[in-house]
C-alpha cells in the first residue's frame, strides 16, 4: 500500500498513529463543515469516510487527506438553496465528480503549475491563521460556534475578534485547562528530542489525556465540569439498520434540469480548484517533497464525489488542515489518510459513544499548533526578505483569505501577481543598450519573451530615441510571442520611419511565421577601410573595451557566418597577439573579438623566435596592424617548469619527458632571479603561485623587449609611429588584465 520512501514495515507505525491523529482532528470538522453548509450532520461524516478511503486508495498523493471542505460551505449552502432540495443537490454533486473526471483524463492537473509559490504560501498562512483565530474560543470551552464556519466575518454579523472578546466572559475552567495543557504538551513535545523521535505521536497522547482529565473533572463542580456542549458530538444510532437508513439518495427524476447541470459545473470548478491549490500546498509541507499528480488526483476526487453524491454525502476535496495535521502527525504515505477514514467509519456506525467523551479543547490545542506551523514568523521573514513581488501577493493572499474566503483570497492573490508582472513588463519589456562596433555604435534592442500590445508604447519611445543617422539592432531571439500590433510598428519603422531619418535597421531571431528575416547591417568585423581609418592608440582601446565586454558578460552581438563570408575574400586585422597556447586564455573570446579581426600566435611561454617573429612582421608591415600585443597569464604552466627546474642538474627534457621543451623553458628563465628560484620549493602554496605570476610578468616585459632589440622592422615601426608594442597580463582566476604600457 505504501507509495512513498521506505517499506510496509517501516512506515506502517507512523501511519497508524497519523491516521488516529486525523481522524479525531476531521470527526468534528466534518460535523461543523455540514452544519454550517445547511445540511445534516452525517453528510459530512458520510463525505470524509469517501475521502478517506476512496479517494486516499485512488490517490497519487502520500500526504494529501481529503473531505468536506469549509472553503466549499458558503457554495454547498447556496446550492441547496437554489435547488430546492438536498437530494438535488446530490445529483449535481454526483455530476460534478463526473466531470472532474473528464479534467483529469484532459490531464488539466497542469493548471496548478500556474500558481505563484507567494499565493501557495500566503494560502498556508493564512490557513494557518484561521485555526489559530477560530480554535481560541474552543480551546477555552466557548463552542458555541459551528466548526465548520472559517470566514472571519460571520452569519450573524461578528467577526472573528468579536467571538474572541466573548470567549473571555463564557470560560469554562476545565475545558480551558485541557487545552492549555494540551498547547504545552504539544509544544514542548516538538523541541524536545527524546519526545520529538518517540513513536507515539503528541496529538494522540494530548487526546487521551483530555479524555482522562475530562472524566477527573467531574467531581470538581459546576465550574469544572465539561458538558456535553464542550465534547464532541457524533449522532448515534442504536443500530446499522438505522445508520443506513438514514442515508440519503440523489433524486434523478430531476437530470433534465438546467438548474442542475449550472450546479454540478460550479462545484465541479470550485473542487477542483481547492483541490489543485491544497495539494500544491501540501507538496510544499511535505518533508520528503514528494511531487502529487495532479490530473490523477482530480480523477480520484472525481470518483469520490460521484461515490459521495450517491450515499448523501458532500462533495469533498484535497483539505489543506487535516493533510497539514496528517504531515505534523508523522504520516508517510497515504495509508494513514485511508486509516482515517476507516476509523471515522466505524466508529461513527459502531463506536460514536466513545468519540462523544473527547473535549473539544484538546481537538482546538492539535489545529492551533498546527496553525502555528503554517504561519511562522520564519516563513514571514523569508517572504519579506524576497521583495515586494514576492511578500505583497503573499500578504494580499493571507489577508483575502482571513477576511473572505479559500478560493476569493486566491484570486486576489493571483490578481496581485499578475499585477506585478504586468508592472514588470509595462516598465522593463525591452532591454535597450548600445553597441560599440568597429563600424560605429549600435543601438542594440533586446525584445521580451512575451511581447504584446501592452509593450507597443514603450517599444515607440525606444524607436524614436534613435539618432539620426545611428543604426539600430532589433533581437528577438529570446522571444515567444510577438503580437502582431507590434510586428506592425516594427515594420512600418524599418519601411518608412527609418529610411526618413536615415538610420540603418538590422533585426535578428525574428521567426519566419513573422515574415521578417533576418538581416544584419552593421559591419561587425575589421574590414580595409576601418583599419587604414584607426589608430594604434584607438586599437588598443578597442582591445580594452572588448575585454570589458568580456568580463561583465556584455559581448556584443555578432554574424559569424557573415563574417566568414565576408573576409573570405581578404583580411585586414588591427592587431597580432602573441599570447600562451593555454586553454584558458582564448584571446578572440578574452577581447570579444570576431573573424578576421586579429593575427593570432600562439605558444606555450609566449616567448619568441625568428620564426615567431617573421609572423609578427608580417601581421604588421605588410597586412597593416596597428598593434603587437604580447599577453601572458597568471598560473602558466610553462613559467611554473622553468622556475622550478632552475638548479637541476637533469636536462629539461629527461625531467619532463619533452624532448624541445628546453628552447622555452631557457627563454624564460631569462626573466627569473636564480637565487630566489633556489628558495621556491620553501614556499607555502601561495607563496609559490604568486611567484611564478611575478615572474610570468617578469617574461612578458623581457619579450616586449626583446621585440624591439631583435627585429628591426617591428622596432622602426613603432618608431614610426604605425604600430604600438604593448605587453598585458590576464588573470585566469578573476578574468581581468593588466596592460603593461
Amino acid at each position: 500500500m505504501p507509495n512513498g520512501n521506505g517499506n510496509f514495515s517501516s512506515t506502517f507505525p507512523r501511519d497508524l498513529a497519523s491516521g488516529v491523529v486525523v481522524f479525531l482532528v476531521a470527526l468534528p470538522l466534518c460535523l461543523g463543515i455540514a452544519i454550517a453548509s445547511g445540511a445534516q450532520p452525517i453528510a459530512g461524516l458520510l463525505a470524509g469516510i469517501v475521502g478517506g478511503i476512496l479517494v486516499g486508495v485512488l490517490s497519487g498523493s502520500n500526504t494529501s487527506v481529503s473531505g468536506p471542505a469549509a472553503g466549499l460551505t458558503a457554495v454547498v449552502a447556496a446550492q441547496i438553496v437554489s435547488l430546492g432540495s438536498f437530494q438535488a443537490f446530490l445529483l449535481a454533486v454526483v455530476l460534478a465528480g463526473g466531470i472532474q473526471i473528464v479534467l483529469g483524463l484532459l490531464r488539466a492537473g497542469f493548471l496548478a503549475n500556474f500558481i505563484p509559490s507567494s499565493v501557495i504560501k500566503g494560502l498556508l498562512a493564512a490557513i494557518g491563521i484561521i485555526l489559530i483565530l477560530k480554535q481560541i474560543p474552543h480551546l477555552f470551552g466557548h463552542d458555541d460556534d459551528p466548526e465548520g464556519e472559517m470566514s472571519f466575518f460571520q452569519p450573524d454579523k461578528e467577526n472573528t475578534l468579536t467571538e474572541l472578546y466573548k470567549t473571555l466572559s463564557d470560560l469554562n475552567l476545565g475545558a480551558a485547562l485541557i487545552g492549555l495543557v494540551s498547547v504545552a504538551i504539544l509544544v514542548v513535545w516538538g523541541r524536545w528530542k527524546p519526545l520529538k523521535k518517540s513513536i507515539v505521536p503528541a496529538p494522540l497522547v494530548v487526546v487521551v489525556l483530555g479524555v482522562a482529565l475530562a472524566e477527573m473533572f467531574r467531581g470538581f463542580g459546576a465550574g469544572w465540569a465539561i458538558g456535553s456542549s464542550h465534547l464532541v458530538q457524533v449522532p448515534v444510532s442504536t443500530s446499522l439498520n438505522e445508520f443506513f437508513n438514514g442515508l440519503k439518495l440523489p433524486d434523478f427524476t430531476q437530470i433534465g434540469k438546467p438548474a442542475i447541470y449550472m450546479a454540478a459545473f460550479t462545484l465541479a470548478a470550485v473542487a477542483s480548484l481547492e483541490t489543485l491549490l491544497n495539494l500544491e500546498a501540501v507538496d510544499k509541507l511535505d518533508p520528503q517533497q514528494r511531487v502529487s499528480p495532479a490530473s490523477r488526483e482530480l480523477i480520484a476526487q472525481g470518483v469520490g464525489n460521484i461515490a459521495s453524491g450517491l450515499i448523501g454525502g458532500l462533495p469533498v476535496t484535497s483539505v489543506i488542515v487535516r493533510s497539514s495535521v496528517n504531515i505534523n502527525a508523522g504520516g508517510k504515505t497515504k495509508l494513514s489518510a485511508i486509516i482515517h477514514g476507516i476509523l471515522l467509519l466505524s466508529c461513527v456506525a459502531l463506536l460514536p459513544g466513545m468519540l462523544n467523551m473527547i473535549p473539544l479543547s484538546c481537538l482546538a490545542a492539535i489545529l492551533i499548533v498546527t496553525g502555528a506551523k503554517l504561519v511562522s514568523p520564519a516563513l514571514i521573514r523569508q517572504m519579506w526578505a524576497s521583495g515586494r513581488p514576492q511578500f505583497i501577493p503573499f500578504a494580499a493572499t493571507v489577508v483575502g483569505i482571513v477576511l473572505t474566503d479559500l478560493l476569493v483570497g486566491v484570486i486576489i492573490g493571483l490578481a496581485v501577481s499578475v499585477a506585478f508582472i504586468l508592472h514588470s513588463n509595462l516598465r522593463r519589456p525591452i532591454r535597450r543598450y548600445v553597441e560599440k562596433h568597429l563600424g560605429g555604435d549600435v543601438v542594440h534592442v533586446v525584445l521580451a519573451n512575451q511581447v504584446s500590445f501592452l509593450n507597443r508604447a514603450a517599444l515607440i519611445n525606444v524607436l524614436e530615441a534613435v539618432p539620426r543617422g545611428g543604426h539600430i539592432l532589433l533581437d528577438a531571439q529570446s522571444t515567444d510571442y510577438i503580437d502582431p500590433d507590434v510586428l506592425e510598428l516594427i515594420r512600418e519603422f524599418k519601411e518608412q520611419s527609418a529610411p526618413a531619418r536615415g538610420i540603418e535597421v538590422s533585426l535578428i531571431g525574428f521567426k519566419g511565421v513573422y515574415q521578417m528575416e533576418d538581416q544584419i547591417q552593421y559591419v561587425d568585423y575589421s574590414t580595409r577601410d576601418l583599419q587604414s581609418a584607426v589608430t594604434p592608440a584607438q586599437v588598443l582601446q578597442i582591445l580594452k573595451d572588448g575585454h570589458e565586454r568580456f568580463r561583465t558578460g556584455h559581448r556584443l552581438t555578432r554574424d559569424l557566418g557573415r563574417q566568414v563570408s565576408a573576409t573570405a575574400a581578404g583580411q585586414h586585422p588591427f592587431a597580432v597577439v602573441l599570447s600562451c597556447i593555454d586553454s584558458r586564455s582564448p584571446v578572440e573570446l578574452i577581447f570579444d573579438l570576431g573573424v578576421g579581426d586579429i593575427f593570432s600566435i600562439r605558444i606555450a611561454g609566449n616567448v619568441t623566435s625568428r620564426k615567431v617573429l617573421a609572423s609578427a612582421e608580417y601581421g604588421c608591415s605588410v597586412v597593416g596592424s596597428k598593434l603587437l600585443l604580447v599577453m601572458g597569464h597568471t598560473r602558466c604552466g610553462a613559467v611554473g617548469a622553468a622556475v622550478k627546474l632552475i638548479g637541476d642538474p637533469r636536462p629539461p627534457a629527461e625531467v619532463t619527458g619533452c624532448q624541445h621543451i628546453d628552447h622555452i623553458v631557457a627563454d624564460i628563465q631569462l626573466a627569473t632571479d636564480k637565487a630566489a628560484c633556489s628558495q621556491f620549493a620553501q614556499l607555502s602554496q601561495n607563496e609559490q603561485e604568486k611567484f611564478v605570476d611575478d615572474v610570468a610578468k617578469k617574461n612578458v616585459r623581457r619579450v616586449v623587449q626583446g621585440i624591439r632589440s631583435e627585429s628591426d622592422t617591428l622596432r622602426d615601426l613603432e618608431k614610426a609611429g604605425r604600430i604600438l608594442i604593448v605587453g598585458a597580463l590576464y588573470d585566469v582566476c578573476s578574468g581581468t588584465i593588466e596592460f603593461l604600457e
